[in-house]
């Protein structure tokens, strides 16, 4: 027994290995396509070469850190566009949460969802369990649901797909001044 129970978690190591990686600055962007806010399927792939692209990891939609983080995003869109960038965050919210949290704020840039935690995991970014959260919007309460809770990570990811930038320890509101400051000095 106890060499079943050992095998079995030394088979749950491995496996979470082979769905975590750690990502460093220079590799290869992993390849991803999920749901964005609109119920449209988004790949990366499709986006190399036109643009580099931030790719933002958030814990969750309507929450303090993380809409000031969208916030700040969506007020910088247009320094950022002529940067040549193209921003996208992600979370594991439901479609439904992100279409709440992107028509509470005006957001102006892709959200996608990652209720598994996968694309998390394909950055190294770590996940947590996810859970249920209440708000009220215009007078109703509003259940916003995630899978998985991702850690608030920063990544830019050059027009060849290599990763440029890496930021495990994100301030979310200073988050896309430092994205640009990093963009302007390294074009």
């Amino acid at each position: 027994m106890k060499t079943l129970v050992f095998t079995f978690v030394l088979f749950l190591g491995f496996t979470a290995q082979i769905f975590s990686k750690d990502l460093h600055v220079g590799d290869k962007a992993p390849d991803f396509t999920a749901t964005s806010v609109d119920g449209t399927k988004w790949n990366l792939g499709d986006h190399l070469g036109s643009k580099n692209i931030v790719v933002y990891f958030y814990p969750a939609a309507m929450t303090g850190g993380c809409t000031k983080q969208a916030c700040a995003y969506r007020d910088f869109s247009s320094d950022l566009e002529s940067a040549d960038a193209l921003v996208v965050g992600i979370s594991g919210d439901n479609v439904e949460g992100l279409k709440v949290f992107r028509d509470s704020y005006d957001l102006n840039f892709p959200l996608l969802s990652d209720m598994s935690g996968e694309i998390a995991g394909k950055f190294g970014v770590p996940t947590r369990d996810g859970g249920t959260i209440e708000r009220e919007i215009d007078g109703k309460n509003v259940e916003l649901t995630r899978g998985a809770t991702a850690s608030r990570w920063t990544f830019i990811i050059d027009k060849e797909g290599k990763v440029i930038y890496k930021n495990e320890d994100v301030d979310a509101s200073g988050d896309p001044k430092d994205v640009l400051t990093f963009l302007k000095n390294n074009s």
